[in-house]
């Protein structure tokens, strides 16, 4: 049995994580070398030059896609962790300021959706501390988990637990939370996972909309089948930019609807779950 229950008796924790990058990108006018590489397309221009269609799709995610994702959790009741490049919501406060009045949490994604594995200790202390203090001045509270654009350092937990960071997402190595202490100063590591993200949906081989459902309500099944016998957690990440395109925000509504016909499921914040853990159990010494 394990070692920490979800409250209320609940079996699965369910976690929607909503990605929040677009205006954080990569891009010429922000000094980087070239535009964004990450492209539904998949052109890559290596030249210093605008991909002008490239940022029109990002700069969707924020008209349309957020209004789109925003409505569909509010009308569900559900509470998501929008993971946010701290100067995406800078240069989209009318979407921070909705995050937050709906009760979402937000978690920082970087500053800049960037590569911070670039950085040398004291560039990454500060690329960290100024993602915590743009999301304090946005969004009125600031985070406390962390995820990467993918790539980590050695430094980077002992520096999130220094700058008072309570939750790492780093990781997809479990379906349940657990502690980290490589660094000597744990942390709480609440897993992602790639298989249910909907860049599924962007790269090749890519799924269709049918096909990305299909996958995240079996994975669901199967691990809502495992949590009879102990805890179980589910991650699905999603961006703005890609369903929040009205060809595949049916499938989350889909998935989301296939979840909730589930008693003992829990929808929930990812600090939410990484606090429930960590007051249940202790950091191993």
């Amino acid at each position: 049995m394990s070692s920490f229950q979800w409250p209320g008796g609940a079996r699965l924790a369910m976690s929607l994580v909503v990605n929040v990058e677009e205006g954080a990108e990569e891009n010429i006018l922000d000094g980087d070398r070239g535009p964004e590489p990450v492209d539904e397309l998949q052109v890559v221009l290596s030249k210093p030059v605008r991909n002008y269609g490239n940022e029109s799709n990002y700069k969707y995610g924020i008209t349309a896609g957020a209004p789109r994702v925003l409505s569909m959790l509010e009308k569900y009741k559900i509470k998501a962790t929008f993971t946010a490049a701290a100067l995406a919501l800078e240069r989209a406060p009318d979407v921070a300021k909705r995050i937050v009045a709906g009760g979402h949490e937000v978690a920082a994604h970087g500053y800049r959706w960037s590569h911070q594995h670039r950085l040398d200790e004291a560039g990454e202390r500060e690329f960290i501390s100024k993602a915590v203090a743009s999301i304090q001045k946005t969004c009125g509270v600031r985070p406390y988990g962390w995820l990467s654009r993918y790539l980590h350092t050695d430094n980077t937990r002992k520096l999130l637990v220094e700058q008072g960071f309570t939750y790492h997402m780093d990781d997809y190595s479990d379906d349940i939370p657990f502690w980290d202490v490589s660094t000597g100063k744990p942390i709480v590591i609440v897993p992602y996972a790639l298989d249910t993200n909907d860049m599924k949906l962007w790269m090749a081989p890519a799924h269709t909309p049918d096909q990305w459902l299909k996958y995240v309500c079996d994975t669901f099944d199967e691990l809502y089948a495992e949590s009879a016998v102990s805890p179980k957690m589910m991650s699905v990440g999603v961006h703005l930019r890609i369903i929040g395109r009205p060809g595949r925000s049916g499938q989350l509504r889909a998935f989301i609807e296939h979840a909730l016909k589930k008693p003992g499921v829990w929808f929930a914040t990812r600090k939410e779950i990484a606090d429930t853990f960590a007051a249940q159990v202790k950091a191993p010494r």
